[in-house]
């Protein structure tokens, strides 16, 4: 539809009617997000209205008005309008499938005002367009494992595939089978080197478990370890843990911990060392931004821009409530008994 827009004469304008999907379905670079970012950020987007739900004869959701422009005023340059008339409606004497209630002349006479006086006021929101977007920064916490030559963790290298493979081949006839046989002789060899390892030692650091494994393996009938294998070692004999010293990478650099992996919407608005000193490190310390990650995502929580909080009863409250029930009942109650 867009692409159907002209700037000649003016420019034009369209009215979309959306269920809440397109407001902020899909993250940070994904289909929907680019979308959004697109026409927001070409200053296209003029205004979402919310209507009431259950207009429509065969589905009672929310909807939602978008105004899409190429032609905005002067004082909506750079803004977005939001208007909340979801309470603009009024019940149908006779309900239509879902279709329960409808916008009378004067609800709709009542929004269009709203849209066009173009104010920050009770039905109405005014924001910069910035403001709906945010940076997915890629929070990064370090691989901590310690490591045990145990007869449980042992066992695991069975679901290791860089152990499994050792003991397949892709030969066909008796160079197949005779490496195969090869293979798992091998795993045997490796499953009874690795036993004569103290298996009560939990080993705190990568480094010198590797280097204890290396020691036993190679000095016994020339096995070499080779790197799959060497993986799934330490797959199988590993384990997460908090105490242990940060597993780090050739270059001396912590390695990430995929399990622990998050990610935090930073808005625009926001410089995001920052907020990451100010809402992340206090929390986690040892964590770090991964800023090659970084996506640009935009959505717009309607919902959120026009809560209104309603205060919780007190205990005192309740607590009388509560009283005066057991009150009401207690008659009841001894009726029941007696009988």
């Amino acid at each position: 539809m867009i692409s159907k827009m002209r700037p000649q004469n003016g420019g034009a304008r369209l009215g979309i009617v959306f269920n809440g999907s397109p407001l902020f379905s899909g993250g940070a670079g994904s289909g929907e997000s680019d979308i959004r970012r697109w026409i927001i950020e070409n200053d296209m987007l003029e205004a979402i209205i919310a209507l009431p739900d259950q207009l429509f004869y065969n589905t009672g959701i929310s909807t939602y008005i978008w105004i899409v422009t190429n032609r905005k005023a002067k004082d909506r340059k750079g803004k977005v309008q939001l208007v909340n008339a979801v309470g603009f409606f009024k019940k149908m004497a006779r309900s239509l499938g879902n279709k329960r209630n409808e916008i009378s002349d004067d609800h709709i006479a009542e929004a269009t005002k709203i849209y066009g006086t173009f104010k920050n006021a009770e039905y109405c929101k005014i924001f910069p367009n910035e403001y709906f977007g945010y940076t997915r920064v890629i929070i990064e916490r370090p691989l901590r494992l310690n490591f045990q030559v145990s007869p449980e963790r042992i066992a695991r290298l069975d679901q290791q595939s860089g152990f499994v493979n050792l003991s397949k081949s892709k030969k066909k006839g008796k160079e197949g089978v005779k490496e195969i046989q090869e293979g798992e002789a091998l795993q045997k060899a490796i499953k009874a080197l690795l036993a004569g390892i103290d298996g009560t030692k939990i080993y705190k650091n990568r480094e010198k478990f590797i280097e204890a494994v290396s020691a036993v393996i190679p000095a016994k009938a020339g096995i070499q370890i080779k790197a799959p294998v060497m993986k799934a070692i330490l797959e199988a004999l590993s384990e997460r843990d908090e105490t242990a010293d940060i597993c780090k990478d050739k270059d001396g650099r912590p390695e990430p911990d995929a399990e622990l992996r998050d990610a935090e919407n930073v808005p625009l608005s926001d410089n995001i060392d920052d907020y990451f000193k100010r809402e992340v490190l206090p929390h986690v310390s040892d964590a770090w931004m991964d800023r090659s990650k970084d996506k640009v995502g935009y959505e717009i929580n309607f919902t959120k821009e026009f809560y209104k909080y309603t205060p919780l009863r007190s205990l005192e409250d309740i607590r009388k409530d509560i009283l005066s029930l057991e009150k009401e009942t207690e008659g009841s109650m001894n009726e029941v008994l007696e009988a």
